[in-house]
């Protein structure tokens, strides 16, 4: 049986393959999918090289949090140098089924920040992944400061999250929190970090920004297209 339309391989950036269908999803208020947003977090870590920052792709921050052999790990986490990170940003998925790519229904933000001693959970509907978010918590904590020391930084469940307004957006929250958390960081880090990025995140991931940011990306992945861009 041939391919359909939708698998049609449209744009290969770094590690991430976009098909047609992920312009579909990008065109139309659609749920995003894994692809979409591994793209964007590679393509934020090409806007902010700093060695000290790790946008985690969506499967392996999946298989973090469920991985049934947490000991087992530790070859798995290795080549992510948690331990030489200062600000480590994972998306959190609700899908239950290890075995069920693409699933969940609800994505969400852990934000390791090391400086602060914090995981700071974003979750734009609520608390609906809280569950989840502790759950790659707890794994991690483990391996953020080398196998042999565990970390005691908390879990922070921010209230002041922005919020969204229908049911599909949570993934373009994901990706517009997440990128006004890079720039945070590479401007706090010239001066005083001590209050974090909530303030940032709450005035200026709106639902109206969000929305212009489902166009801006399907701008992006075109003109990245057009350049031929590998």
């Amino acid at each position: 049986m041939g391919k359909s339309a939708g698998d049609e391989k449209i744009l290969s950036y770094k590690d991430v393959v976009l098909r047609r269908s992920d312009l579909d999803i990008l065109s139309g208020p659609y749920f995003l999918n894994d692809r979409v947003i591994e793209f964007y977090f590679s393509y934020l870590s090409s806007c902010y090289p700093s060695p000290d920052i790790l946008l985690v792709p969506p499967s392996i921050a999946f298989w973090i949090a469920n991985c049934p052999d947490v000991d087992g790990l530790k070859d798995f986490v290795e080549p992510l140098d948690l331990p030489g990170k200062k600000l480590v940003i994972f998306p959190v998925n609700d899908n239950e089924n290890v075995g069920l790519a693409e699933g969940g229904s609800h994505w969400s933000l852990l934000v390791f920040e090391r400086e602060a001693g914090v995981f700071v959970h974003h979750d734009s509907s609520g608390g609906m992944n809280s569950q989840y978010a502790k759950r790659l918590y707890e794994v991690l904590v483990r391996f953020v400061n080398g196998s042999n020391s565990a970390s005691d930084a908390k879990f922070i469940q921010c209230s002041s999250s922005p919020q969204q307004l229908n049911g599909y957006d949570c993934g373009l929250f994901v990706i517009a929190s997440a990128r006004v958390i890079c720039r945070w960081y590479e401007t706090a880090k010239l001066g005083n970090k001590n209050d974090l990025w909530f303030s940032s995140v709450e005035q200026q991931v709106t639902p109206l920004a969000v929305t212009e940011l489902r166009t801006e990306i399907l701008q992006l992945i075109k003109d990245l297209m057009a350049a031929g861009a590998k």
